[in-house]
């Protein structure tokens, strides 16, 4: 009970851990090697986690109690190695770094694999909205300067051939603009397949996990 707490607050910090220092000095003068075992566990650590936290350590005079460590790791490597967590991982975008051996090894692959199939199916979703966004912003952009140009062809203060020049800038940028809004309306397009996509999919993958 006590691991299953400390992997959860454990969790919180990995994005601070992983950056530099694997572990602060409090944590290497503390010592609990079993905690720091556990947490690495749950999160899918390999076992060369151990090396970059001797790392760490080594500044202040701390060395791993790795008996402690890799016994409790066991204890958090069995809490990750199950497939609703394979698939929430995957799902996330996650990489795996192979840790679980054994008899749940296949489970958890094919969990994981289903989870990378909804992960691709909503980044598609997400891919395809920046495209569409990009595009709406381009007409925009282009609806002002046909505006800017259309004031410099009426502008009877500019010579003949500014003018000229200016009602020719009107058709050019017209003719993008008429070619972004087809690519537009493609863009759109996909949107909605990809949705629709990523909505089966989440559909049928979810509820088999327990989400």
């Amino acid at each position: 009970m006590k691991y299953l707490i400390i992997g959860a607050v454990g969790l919180a910090s990995l994005a601070a851990l992983s950056g530099c220092a694997t572990m602060s000095e409090d944590q290497c003068l503390a010592g609990d090697w079993g905690q720091q075992g556990y947490t690495d566990g749950y999160a899918g650590y390999s076992e060369s986690r151990l090396e970059d936290h001797a790392k760490a350590c080594a500044k202040y005079g701390v060395v791993p109690n790795s008996a402690a460590y890799f016994s409790a790791r066991e204890d958090g490597l069995r809490q990750y190695c199950v497939p609703e967590r394979a698939f929430s991982e995957a799902a996330r975008g996650n990489s795996y770094a192979g840790v679980c051996r054994g008899p749940v090894e296949g489970a958890f692959l094919a969990a994981w694999g289903d989870g990378e199939t909804l992960y691709r199916a909503e980044q598609a979703v997400t891919e395809a909205r920046s495209r569409v966004d990009s595009l709406g912003a381009r007409a925009t952009e282009l609806d002002e300067k046909i505006d800017y140009f259309q004031g410099q062809a009426r502008d009877t203060s500019l010579t003949d051939e500014a003018r000229e020049q200016a009602r020719n800038r009107v058709q050019e940028l017209r003719r993008e603009r008429q070619q972004t809004l087809r690519e537009w309306r493609d863009a759109q397009d996909y949107l909605d397949y990809a949705e629709r996509e990523a909505r089966d999919v989440r559909y049928y993958l979810i509820g088999r996990y327990g989400f």
